[in-house]
This record gives structure tokens, sequence and C-alpha cells, in this order.
């Protein structure tokens, strides 16, 4: 297997070539579908649109567009061509999204109307910046679409190499201004081949997508991963609980991807009789649940559930076996590409200094594999920190190995609590927390102590028509918890701030104004 040769082109053709009438992409928009064949001459109809406005081999391309068929069209378009995909996440405001084009040195960009006053003088703001092109005709600016319809439906002669860009995914910036994430053609080829194995997909199954496209998860996992399995990518405009499981149940799909609450949100709705009443074999996430947690749910739902960790600067990581032995807690062990030729997924623990702990000892985690980033864009410094001379990506998780090497997460670097001496996972507090009948979501983040290191804060959102006051989390928390871990102060909300993607962004919690917080040993002391 030449990586040197890989490319998104070959990858699609091939398929297309083998499964012609084949559904590739299931809208669920208006249900409408586009076969391999009909796919594979849309992105050349594409490739040829962005060719005639100038677009070369290694240019950057910004989108801010929600998911859609014209999303998954126009960034393949540029794949076949070599040229590299920026997708802005769509809650950015202006500087943020401005930053993106100026930091990737985007020639266009590429939007949908609604994204336009986000744009606005983004054109005066960078010198490389060609044109803010929109997907169907608006005043001011060249619709996409129309171009698309009237190029050539022969692909380009150009093809693309295994080490070019196919996607810059910017990291979200919680430490500093966002690093652009540089994957390849190879990365995501061999990632679309891998992931069929990983989640015992069969030939022909359906991957239902709802995170957005300016994420990994669905550019590799479920776009790459449905060509892989011949398949299908289920797409939906967003998550939605009221129409999750009626989408997977009307397309048939056999797997599908979560992150951050999803699962949790699923999980908290009320029983119902048609709980089982779905396709759906095995569903991958982070972060890992709680053994009884997964159990409950697998029950519940008639379905595998499997987790892992994987992060932007690698595709591949770690991820439990669907045959093997799954360890309550467990992130799994390496995975690996189904080709036992390729290099194989390594992991390992360390401490500050980079030497290797023991088993059961708490370090961050490295990875070595098959799959990683080219480095962050324009960053040789990030980079140099990130990815050590050997090819160890320094992951910044906190996480432990067991004796028979599977690995268990612990926390990122930035959110363990320092407390009077002890580290305190905040995903550990959360967890407790969120098993509470009466809450549907915890956040856990460290706020200044008047006596040394940080106190432990948990915001919480109740469950609709559940009112458990803040003793009474309290009390369920000394219940599961050691002392020291229990949360001093416990504040409720009525929603956590998050990105598209599900996750709560604790750097907005950590601005936030302190509201109406309960203080357990104030209580403590006047009670």
């Amino acid at each position: 297997m030449d990586l040197a040769t890989m490319n998104f082109r070959s990858f699609f053709e091939e398929a297309a070539a083998h499964v012609p009438e084949r559904p590739y992409l299931i809208w669920t928009g208006d249900d409408s579908a586009m076969t391999y064949a009909e796919f594979d001459t849309a992105t050349n109809r594409a490739a040829n649109a962005w060719t005639e406005l100038g677009v070369r081999p290694g240019d950057r391309v910004a989108f801010m567009l929600d998911n859609s068929p014209q999303f998954l069209v126009a960034w393949l378009g540029l794949a076949k061509i070599g040229a590299c995909l920026v997708a802005i996440n769509t809650g950015f405001r202006h500087d943020e999204a401005s930053y993106l084009v100026g930091d990737s040195e985007a020639r266009f960009v590429l939007t949908s109307p609604a994204y336009l006053p986000v744009l606005d003088g983004v054109q005066r703001e960078h010198a490389t910046l060609g044109n803010v092109l929109t997907l169907e005709e608006h005043p001011g600016h060249d619709a996409f679409a129309a171009l698309q319809a009237a190029a050539d439906t022969i692909a380009p002669k150009t093809t693309p190499r295994g080490d070019d860009l196919i996607s810059l995914i910017y990291t979200s910036g919680t430490t500093g201004h966002p690093k652009g994430v540089m994957q390849t053609h190879s990365n995501f080829v061999l990632t679309g081949q891998s992931y069929p194995a990983w989640m015992g997909m069969a030939d022909g199954d359906r991957i239902y997508a709802c995170l957005p496209l300016f994420h990994i998860n669905s550019q590799a996992y479920s776009t790459m991963g449905a060509i892989g399995a011949r398949g299908a990518v289920v797409l939906a405009p967003r998550f939605s609980a009221s129409r999750f499981w009626p989408e997977v149940r009307r397309h048939r799909a056999a797997a599908f991807n979560y992150i951050g609450a999803m699962a949790a949100i699923l999980s908290k709705k009320e029983p119902a009789a048609d709980d089982r009443d779905h396709s759906v074999r095995v569903a991958y996430g982070v972060p890992a649940h709680t053994h009884e947690t997964r159990l409950a749910l697998e029950k519940r739902f008639g379905m595998t559930i499997i987790s892992g960790f994987g992060m932007s600067e690698t595709t591949f990581g770690l991820a439990e076996s669907l045959t093997g032995e799954r360890r309550p807690d467990s992130m799994g062990t390496p995975r690996d590409h189904p080709d036992p030729n390729l290099p194989r997924t390594e992991a390992r623990i360390v401490d500050d200094d980079g030497n290797d702990v023991p088993p059961g000892t708490h370090g961050e985690l490295l990875l070595r594999n098959a799959a990683m980033m080219r480095g962050y864009f324009n960053d040789p410094a990030k980079t140099a920190e990130a990815l050590d001379p050997d090819g160890w990506l320094h992951t910044g998780d906190n996480a432990w190995m067991d004796e028979d090497g599977f690995f268990y997460f612990v926390d990122r670097k930035k959110d363990i609590v320092r407390r009077r001496g002890e580290n305190i996972s905040s995903l550990e507090v959360e967890r407790v927390v969120e098993q509470h009948p009466g809450v549907l979501e915890a956040a856990v983040i460290g706020v200044p102590s008047e006596l040394s290191d940080e106190e432990v804060l948990a915001y919480v959102v109740r469950r609709p028509g559940a009112y458990p006051g803040p003793e009474e989390i309290v009390e369920w928390c000394a219940d599961h918890l050691a002392p020291f871990k229990i949360p001093r102060f416990i504040e409720f909300v009525d929603q956590m701030p998050k990105t598209p993607t599900s996750k709560i962004q604790k750097d907005k919690l950590r601005r936030l104004l302190p509201g109406v917080r309960y203080d357990r040993e104030a209580a403590t002391s006047t009670g």
C-alpha cells in the first residue's frame, strides 16, 4: 500500500466504479439521495468550477456553511484537484471567522446568505482572499451552484498526492489562537478504509451523521467511512433529539457517532415502546460512559456502544473492540488499519519529563501511528511542541494504562482541578453529578481558593420538571466520591454554553460572573 499516492479521488472513483447505482449521500432535509455515480459527476463539476475560478493544488478555500449536500460536493470537488478545505465553525462571529480566513491564507470563501453579515468586510481585511461566494444567487456575490452547473462533468487531470492537504481543521483555541491542523489525503483514506472494521460494518451499511461537517468526526469517520463500507452517509442538518431516532429508522442506519452531550440527551428522554425499533448495531463516541450507564443504554436501545480516543491531530488512536474484551470505563487499546503491513498504532503514558510511567500511574497520553497530522499550518513552534522528533504526538490529555494495555481517560491536563494538594478529574465529578436522576448536564471547573490551589465548582442543568437542591447534589456526591472531590460550590444554570458539536465550552464558564452560588463550606459552618 503506497501512502505517497493514496488520495480521495482514487478512493472514491474506485468505489463509484464498484457500486455506481448504490446511494452514497442521503440528505434527511428532504430525503433525497445521490448515487455513487451521481456524486462522482457532481464533484467533477465542482472540481472544474474551482479550477475555472483559479483554485490550484495546495490552495485553501474557507467554507462557512451548515451541513448540506452542497457542502460535501463543493469540498470533495476541491479535494479532487488537491486543494484544501478550511471549514469555519458556524457559531463564530466576525473576528473569529476573519482570523481563520487570514491565518489559512484562504483564496476564496464559500458561504450562504445567512452568514454574510458575519463575513462582512472580510475581503478588505485579507489580501490573499479573492472573493466571497455564495451557494445560490445573492446580490454582489457569485453563485457557486451556477458555476458548477456550467462546468464539465469530466474531472480535471490533476491527481492529488497522499501528503497533500485535504482539510485544515482549527483547534478550539482555548489556550490561545486556534491552530490549523493539517490533515492529508492519505490520513483520510486510511481512516475510511479502517472505520468499517472498527465499527463492524457490513458491505453497504449506512452511517447517520448529524455532527457538523466542520468537525473531523463527520469529515473523516462518517464521510470517508461510508466510502470504505461502500455504503451511504445519512447526513442531517444538525443533531435534534426529537428527529434523531425517526431519521435513523427511516433511512435504516447501521451506525452513528456521537460526542459531547448527545448520548446523555438521548438517554434522558422518557423511555418509549419503540426504543429498540431501529437498525443501528453500533454507536461510537467520546467520552466513555460509566460501565453502568453503558449497560443501561445498550439494554434500552438494543445496540453496542463503543468508546475510544481520537483528536483532530490524528484520526487513529484508541478504541474498544467490538468482539474482544471491553473493560469498564476504558477507552480500549490502540486501533489499527486492517492491513497488517502498515505501521501499528503505539500509545504511551509519560510523566512531565517524557519518561514512561508504570501501569496504573497517571500521565500524559502519547500516540504514534500512520495517520498523523502533518503539523500546524504556518506554526512550526507549536508543531514542535505537539510532535516530537521521534513522531510521538503529545495529546495534552492525562490518562493511565492498566497491566494489560487498556487505557483510561483522566482529563484534559488543563481541566484537572488541583485542590489542597490533590488532583481531581473534572470528568469524574461530572459523571457522578449527571447520574443524579434530577440532573440533565453538569460541568466542573476549578475556581480560585482563598487558601491555596483551587476549589471545585459544579455548574448544573436540572432535568425538566425536576428541582433538586444544592444540598441534595452534595449528598449524592458524598455517597459516590472521596470527600476532597465533592464540589464546594454548586451553581444551577438554564443551559450550558456549547460549541455546535455539543461540547460544553468550559473556557466560557470560567469567564462567567458568579451567579447564585451555593457554598457547601459556608452552609456547613452556619448550619
